[in-house]
């Protein structure tokens, strides 16, 4: 299978669930949206994500979504971004990944 990895590499991932609690347009930029979310136990965080398009801040506040949670801090647009929302990207349009019933904030996918 091409691009095949380890299992022990997928473990290296740290999935969670967090609830969107506010959300702000970035006034320079087309794209991205910067989300205040909480992880429980683990906290809060900013997170950019270039989901403008398809968003509104009433389409994700107070909803859970479904991040990634351990990579590296990244810079966009003067700001840093802690935390990165899954989405699928369907062409024109992207699907973002949700629990299919409420959970515990920062409840870890495994």
């Amino acid at each position: 299978m091409e691009n095949a990895i380890e299992f022990s590499d997928f473990q290296k991932v740290e999935i969670r669930i967090g609830e969107v609690l506010s959300v702000e347009e970035i006034d320079s930029s087309d794209k991205l949206l910067k989300l205040e979310v909480d992880f429980g136990e683990a906290g809060k965080r900013q997170v950019l994500s270039g989901i403008k398009e398809w968003f509104t801040s009433d389409d994700l506040v107070g909803k859970q979504w479904v991040f990634a949670t351990n990579i590296k801090p990244r810079k966009m647009m003067g700001l840093e971004s802690q935390a990165m929302i899954m989405a699928v990207d369907k062409g024109d349009d992207v699907i973002l990944l949700a629990p299919c019933a409420k959970v515990e904030n920062g409840s870890k996918i495994s």
